[in-house]
Formats: structure tokens, C-alpha cells, sequence
């Protein structure tokens, strides 16, 4: 890759995205020929959160700089790009499961729009910034793949802040200092998991997977490698700006392909026992825990586990066609490969499920 002499930014960097894309960044994609070669470590600022240790991303990723600070404070944000020169900022900070829904507007738009007043009082070049299918909602049917023609649609406060997030994104290009990339990602997996993914190894495991209706609903996903590629692409694709983009693997999943494919290589290539049995509920469940899901977050409370079952029956599928053509995206790992390779990365690393 050749980002020549511009600064880059991630902000988020010990998130699950965050972390992997400093190292596709340093160490290149190895998957991706056009993005093997790395870039300079020490054009990289890493922004971390107060109190996060950075010590094991510091030492796959050597060079880097770490600055510290909170998205939703100005003058951390001041600091992050100060004496960058024409600096790409990636932005992946968001918060996706809060304790309260006010975090929704402090982290996700709020914290938005002072990463970008930031680059564009430092003379950055290129801001990417992630986001998800929730400004679009669920597919209004089951055949139905989102594009970026697609309407607004939010799903509830996450979806109402990223649409809000995107609508910032567009006024600051809008304003001719910035160009601007927007990146709509859906459920992502991979290396550096957390522990909501390893938890979902084990209750596939133990038969405790919730299959919610038939389980043939659509979705899509995101393994990091692939999801990195569409970032970097779209920070080094002239045409990109202004541009929104779905990235994804290359078709979607149904849900029981995903849990089975989890089983499979659990039981055949990792020596795990697994009892061959889903949590099946009816459709209606998914149905119930919305409204439950809407009532709570109506007087600003969150509750991650219902607020996953209220969508489990839904489809959330998206096309890449835009992606492939304009950014010459090529999603080469897909479910079966990249869900190994997160299993492996637990095993070696004497992760537990």
C-alpha cells in the first residue's frame, strides 16, 4: 500500500477493529496483494482510551505512536492531530452495547464530530469513517440486500445515532475541507475477539445457540481481514470520496449456516465435543424482546442480551456490488476459513469457551 508521506489516525485502536487494523496498516494484509507492503509504523498514531493498556498492541505493532485521550473531549481530539501532516484518520471508535442510551449520542455522534472539527482544523486529507447497517434497519424482506441507495431506516438508538454520525460525515464533505469516506459494515468476526464472540463459541458448543424461527434469515458478515481491506481501499481510492460503501464478505450467511459451520470446526478440526442441539424459539420471541428492547430504551436504558434476541429473526443482508467495482474490493475470506481462523487464534492464545 502507499500512503506516501500522510499521517495515519486510528481512533479506537484497542478495539476489536481497531487493533487489527493498526496491524494491517504495519504489517500489511497478507491475503490482499495490492495491500501486502506495510506502511511506516511511525507515521501511525494509535488513540486509546484513559486507562487502556496498549503494552500488547505496542509490541506486535512496534513504532507506533499511542496518544491518549476520549473522543468525546475537543481538546484530546486537538491533540490526536496535532503536527500530523495531511493525515488519513480512520475512525472506528463507537459503542455499540452501552451502559446508558445517552451514550449513543456522546460516543457515536458527538465524539464524531470532534474527530472531524479536529482533521479539519489540522489540514487533514481523508477521513474514513465506520459504520453499521442500523441507519438502514432490517431488510424490509427476505430476499432483499441493502444498497447504498437504500433508505434511511434507523433501528432504534444505536441506528438513530449512526444515521446521525453519517449525516456529520456528509455535511463535513459537504464543507470541502475533508474528503470523506463512509464504511456500512454489518456483524464483523475475527482475531482479537471479545468475550460476547467467545461466548457465542460456547453456547454453540454446549447447544445453546438460539436458532429464532427457522433460522434461514440472512446475514451478512464481515470477517476483520476483509472488512480491513474495504478501509484501506477506501483511503487510497481517489473516486472513494464523498462515497459510502457496504463491506462485507462476499454473500451472506443464514443463520443456520453460521452456527453450523461454528459446530463443525469446533467438533472436526479443534477436539471440541458438541451436544448437536440449537435453542430453538419461535419467531415471536425475537418480536417480544423488541418491544421489551424499545420500552427499555425508551427511558434511556440498555440490555445487550435482549436487544441481540430482538433481532435474531430478522434479515440484515447487503451487496458489495459498488464496493468490487469502484474500489476493486475482493473479499477472498469467507465464513468457513475465517471463523477457523478465529477459533485458532483463541486456541493459541489459551482463550476459554
Amino acid at each position: 500500500m502507499d500512503f506516501a508521506t500522510n499521517d495515519l489516525i486510528v481512533t479506537g485502536a484497542l478495539g476489536w477493529l481497531g487493533q487489527r487494523l493498526v496491524e494491517s496498516i504495519v504489517h500489511g494484509l497478507p491475503d490482499h496483494p495490492a495491500l501486502r507492503l506495510p506502511a511506516a509504523a511511525s507515521h501511525v498514531r494509535a488513540f486509546v482510551l484513559p486507562g487502556q493498556d496498549a503494552t500488547e498492541l505496542l509490541r506486535r505493532c512496534p513504532g507506533i505512536q499511542i496518544v491518549t485521550g476520549d473522543v468525546r473531549s475537543t481538546e484530546d481530539c486537538e491533540r490526536l492531530f496535532a503536527g500530523t501532516q495531511r493525515a488519513v484518520v480512520f475512525h472506528t471508535a463507537g459503542v455499540i452495547h452501552p451502559r446508558r442510551v445517552r451514550e449513543f449520542s456522546e460516543v457515536n455522534v458527538r465524539g464524531t464530530q470532534n474527530v472531524l472539527a479536529a482533521a479539519e482544523r489540522h489540514g487533514a486529507r481523508r477521513a474514513v469513517v465506520v459504520s453499521s447497517n442500523s441507519p438502514c434497519g432490517c431488510n424490509p424482506h427476505p430476499d432483499h440486500l441493502f444498497d447504498e441507495h437504500s433508505p434511511y431506516r434507523p433501528y432504534m438508538h444505536y441506528g438513530r445515532s449512526k444515521m446521525q454520525m453519517e449525516l456529520a460525515v456528509h455535511a463535513a464533505q459537504s464543507r470541502g475541507a475533508l474528503e470523506t469516506v463512509l464504511v456500512r459494515t454489518p456483524w464483523f468476526y475475527g482475531t482479537n475477539q471479545p468475550p460476547r464472540q467467545t461466548l457465542f463459541f460456547s453456547m454453540v458448543r454446549d447447544g445453546k445457540a438460539p436458532i429464532v424461527g427457522g433460522g434461514h434469515n440472512l446475514r451478512s458478515m464481515s470477517y476483520l481481514d476483509n472488512l480491513c481491506q474495504g478501509l484501506l481501499l477506501a483511503a487510497l481510492t481517489p473516486r472513494a470520496a464523498g462515497q459510502v460503501y457496504w463491506i462485507a464478505d462476499r454473500r451472506p450467511y443464514s443463520m443456520n449456516e453460521i452456527i453450523d459451520t461454528i459446530e463443525r470446526l469446533l467438533e472436526d478440526e479443534f477436539g471440541h465435543r458438541c451436544a448437536h442441539r440449537r435453542m430453538r424459539l419461535p419467531g415471536l420471541a425475537s418480536d417480544i424482546a423488541r418491544a421489551v428492547d424499545f420500552s427499555l430504551q425508551a427511558v434511556g436504558l440498555y440490555h445487550q442480551k435482549i436487544h441481540v434476541l430482538s433481532e435474531m429473526n430478522q434479515t440484515i443482508a447487503c451487496s458489495m456490488a459498488r464496493a468490487e467495482r469502484e474500489l476493486g474490493y475482493d473479499p477472498r475470506i469467507e465464513l468457513e476459513e475465517g471463523m477457523r481462523r478465529s477459533l485458532r487464534w483463541c486456541v493459541e492464545r489459551g482463550v476459554k469457551f
